[in-house]
């Protein structure tokens, strides 16, 4: 057993190169497509005719098929990828939704529809390709040692590159110029991604950001959140020892005694010029919706709001006064690999919004005529095949970002194994960024240390290791049930 390649023979008979990505695509189709339905499961037309009350359309489950093409006699059958490849078509699998009407309440028509193409990645679950055997492989002109992990866009094969970004919903902690120190927060859910700031400004108040509010003191906003009494929102901070310099922020606000005296302090900071129930209003709908909405969007989350907000507040204080050091943002326990699925999921959502309000769109231009429409007539089957097919294509990405799709290169079987364990970093080339760009001792066993390109890029293009293995995105509800069957218990 002293040879050591037989342990990388097997595993590499049992595992691929692009296992995880693989991975990642799988777990789009069987579940992040339905997670967008679920965010979008319900449109209401502002132009309905006069004798109905209510018109509303809901969407239900999504499935992905098998690929297929449809000659032009009208015959559809299973494709593979050689005759995608020899005949410069795209290989693709229909989407299903169901999709129901209904007035007053009442259902009107429930149908399963093709709602658009998928690009299906090869060697995928939904690939023709899965579980054939290498004889078969090579019955079909494939070649048995591709490890699959691309797409075939119009004959063309391309991958999409990962993209390595700054982990969401991670509270970090940067030194500033001339010692101050600043905390960064990105809450995303779904389609949201909201930037959150914490600093302490010379006068020693502590003060947060977030999309329209912008350096609101934090005892204010824990007040708007209900956390009214001093002695609450020291607990929330610390209850193991007392920081004196937050007694300033609490006697520097010790006039707002209610929560709407607080919410109208950032009323009247936020929607100045407006009556008071109107910017009241809107600033409960800005903490309720835009204030740490990865926790939660409705009335009862606040609670647990003002309780996140004092936890960071406490590790802000902490760097502070020199109990815990700043964090480091090159660590890789800080950053995220975004594969495949993550990436095609932001497509998809951006996307089947456009396709919802094209529905809508139609539906009300129709219903202009004095006609009632059927749903299953208006809905454009190629419009998002044609936005999903235009992205993978071109490389341009939602959010103005570039080169995430690109054409594999086949120059030989090392670069295509290269090109297919890329990591790019969304930083620009042009800057310095010696930080970013400097080997991270966290980088070790995860990339390789070798293999990056000379010049602008230097750094910032990496490549997985050989036997690095990506894990998927965990499911919080699922985590938190195994914790407390292994015995963790929420204490007061």
């Amino acid at each position: 057993m002293t040879d050591k390649s037989i342990l990388v023979r097997k595993y590499f008979e049992e595992n691929k190169f692009v296992a995880s990505n693989i991975q990642s695509f799988n777990h789009l189709l069987e579940k992040g497509l339905q997670e967008v339905i679920e965010e979008n499961k319900e449109a209401e037309p502002t132009i309905i005719p006069h004798n109905i009350e209510k018109f509303k359309i809901r969407f239900g489950r999504i499935t992905v098929g098998k690929p297929e093409i449809t000659e032009a006699d009208g015959s559809k059958r299973p494709i593979y990828p050689m005759e995608a490849r020899l005949r410069k078509i795209t290989y693709h699998a229909p989407i299903f939704l169901e999709v129901s009407t209904y007035i007053n309440d009442v259902q009107r028509e429930n149908f399963v529809t093709q709602v658009g193409k998928m690009p299906i990645m090869l060697k995928s679950k939904f690939c023709n390709l899965d579980a054939l055997n290498r004889e078969e492989l090579m019955k079909f002109g494939e070649d048995p040692s591709d490890p699959g992990g691309y797409f075939i866009i119009n004959g063309t094969e391309r991958t999409i590159v990962n993209v390595e970004d700054l982990a969401a919903n991670n509270f970090m902690i940067e030194e500033a110029k001339g010692g101050e120190f600043s905390g960064r927060f990105f809450a995303a859910r779904g389609s949201y991604k909201i930037p959150h700031s914490f600093e302490k400004k010379k006068d020693g108040i502590y003060y947060m950001s977030f999309t329209r509010v912008k350096q609101m003191p934090i005892v204010i906003v824990l007040k708007a959140l209900g956390m009214v009494k001093d002695e609450d929102i020291m607990k929330a901070i610390s209850t193991e020892k007392s920081y004196d310099e937050m007694i300033l922020n609490l006697y520097e606000f010790v006039d707002i005694k209610t929560q709407e005296d607080a919410i109208d302090f950032i009323a009247r900071r936020v929607g100045a010029g407006q009556s008071k129930e109107v910017r009241m209003e809107r600033t409960v709908d800005i903490l309720d919706r835009y204030l740490l909405p990865n926790i939660g969007v409705d009335l009862n989350s606040r609670a647990e709001k003002a309780k996140n907000i004092g936890k960071m507040l406490k590790r802000l204080i902490d760097v502070y006064q020199g109990t815990r050091a700043p964090d480091d943002k090159d660590h890789y326990m800080n950053k995220r690999i975004r594969m495949s699925g993550d990436l095609l999921l932001d497509l998809f959502r951006v996307n089947f919004k456009v396709l919802v309000g094209d529905i809508l769109y139609n539906f009300q231009r129709i219903i202009k005529r004095g006609k009632l429409p059927s749903i299953r007539v208006i809905i454009r089957d190629k419009l998002l095949t044609s936005r999903l097919y235009s992205a993978m294509a071109t490389g341009e990405w939602v959010g103005g970002r570039q080169g995430v799709s690109q054409r594999m290169d086949r120059s030989n079987y090392l670069s295509m194994v290269s090109h297919l364990q890329r990591v790019a970093s969304p930083l620009a080339t042009s800057q310095e960024n010696f930080d970013a760009r400097a080997l991270h001792c966290t980088h070790l066993g995860r990339l390789c240390p070798i293999e990056t390109p000379e010049g602008t890029n230097i750094g910032l293009r990496k490549n997985l290791a050989m036997l690095c293995s990506l894990s998927q995105r965990a499911d919080e509800k699922e985590v938190m049930e195994k914790l407390q069957n292994l015995g963790l218990r929420e204490t007061i």
